[in-house]
């Protein structure tokens, strides 16, 4: 059932794609804030509870009515209903159309609208960018997004489904990546911050549930890509990237299609829009401290590539899960 679910997602997500203001999205912030706000006091403890209840509540509400409407109705109707939260965690409509117009803005030769396009998408400043650097830090965002509004919940969704979990773990890996950025960020748009001890649970819980989706994805890169190159890359420039997951799917990008990846970080602006874009993107840095991996010089030419490279990836996922589902309806 994870299959015809996971298509279904996919495909409503094509033809209707998910506002960015929908309510959905805003009763995540809500109760996000509302946590906050009750639980965090300041000390470790109470940085774990406040998360605990911020991912666990809605993970474990997904999993009850999953439960429910598979004892009650049969499970067509818990099926719909994975289909129904994969249509909220997942898809690339989230985040694809901030590449598609940087792409077109380059493919007419317009640098400084594709800059302002950049900027305006991860809140840094891209004024003084040249090329090749535009082009890399769209490569670097554009499949870490990918990695986080797709392949990531794919991961989650999939191990936890194969355990009769329903759609709880792809709640569970959104609302733990929301988390990670909003309590990191709200001190710049709020003015009661979130404590340290609070931040520094979201971002350690962050770090060990992205740890394998990462490798996931970039085993998924290299497979559909470069093998051996991407493998290489993974294995002896992942360690240039301040974040260790981020920098695993960076370098197998870069060995995937062998483009150079990774240098100097943009600047953050002033300001930060995580509360007002709630299970969106985020300022996040996939750039290593002044080197960065071995290849060619990045090239608009190159985006076409990474759309490759995701679609790929995406029919690989589709086309394992779809032999699984057959092996166990035939078994």
């Amino acid at each position: 059932m994870s299959f015809f679910a996971i298509l279904f997602a996919l495909l409503l997500e094509q033809v209707r794609p998910l506002t960015s203001s929908n309510p959905i999205h805003a009763g995540v912030r809500n109760w996000v804030r509302w946590v906050g706000r009750n639980f965090d006091a300041g000390r470790s403890h109470h940085g774990w509870v406040s998360w605990g209840l911020a991912v666990g509540v809605p993970s474990m509400g997904a999993l009850v009515v999953h439960w429910l409407l598979a004892y009650l109705l049969g499970w067509p109707f818990a099926a719909l209903w994975s289909a129904a939260l994969l249509y909220v965690t997942l898809g690339f409509r989230q985040f694809s159309h901030h590449f598609t117009d940087i792409r077109d803005a380059l493919d007419v030769g317009d640098e400084t609208r594709a800059r302002e396009l950049l900027a305006l998408w991860q809140h840094v400043d891209a004024s003084e960018l040249p090329r090749s650097e535009l082009v890399r830090h769209v490569i670097e965002h554009s499949v870490l997004a990918a990695h986080r509004h797709v392949f990531g919940v794919l991961a989650w969704f999939s191990v936890l489904a194969a355990f009769g979990l329903g759609p709880a773990g792809a709640v569970l890996y959104r609302t733990s990546e929301f988390l990670s950025r909003y309590w990191r960020h709200k001190n710049s748009i709020e003015h009661l911050p979130s404590s340290e001890a609070l931040q520094v649970a979201a971002a350690s819980a962050w770090k060990v549930i992205d740890w394998l989706p990462a490798r996931i994805t970039s085993l998924g890169f290299a497979v559909v890509g470069s093998f051996e190159e991407a493998i290489d890359s993974w294995r002896n420039h992942a360690q240039r990237f301040p974040g260790d997951n981020d920098g695993v799917i960076v370098a197998a990008t870069a060995g995937a299609i062998n483009v150079r990846l990774g240098g100097e970080a943009l600047k953050p602006l002033a300001t930060g829009r995580a509360s007002n874009d709630p299970l969106g993107d985020a300022p996040q840095s996939a750039s290593g401290a002044g080197t960065g991996t071995p290849g060619r010089e990045p090239e608009p030419a190159y985006l076409a590539q990474v759309v490759g490279l995701v679609w790929r990836s995406v029919v690989l996922w589709l086309v394992l899960l779809a032999l699984l589902t057959l092996a166990r309806l035939l078994g």
